[in-house]
């Protein structure tokens, strides 16, 4: 069986709630297209060390493979497109431990 993959999403900054709130209604039906089940989508409640308190995205998919594809998509690059300057982030894709 294939480890699930996951998207990491940490925002540093909001530099245009307007534009991550166009990027957000395109980017939500190009994932839900790859199967994505939304984990975490808040505000940390609580930031340690170098955390911020900002906003978190944590995304499931079946398969690392399929986090890929999802990230590679038309739609989603078209989103990212949208989204451009008005959010600082560190994104990353990662596997499950199982």
């Amino acid at each position: 069986m294939a480890k699930k993959g996951y998207w990491i999403s940490s925002y540093l900054a909001i530099n245009d709630p307007n534009g991550v709130a166009s990027y957000a209604k395109l980017a939500g039906p190009a994932l839900l297209k790859y199967g994505a089940k939304y984990l975490v989508k808040d505000v940390a409640a609580v930031a340690h060390e170098s955390g911020i308190k900002e906003r978190i995205v944590v995304v499931e998919f079946e398969s690392i493979e399929t986090a890929v594809a999802a990230h590679e998509s038309p739609d989603y690059q078209a989103a990212l497109k949208v989204l451009g300057k008005s959010a600082d982030r560190d994104f990353r894709i990662v596997e499950g431990v199982e």
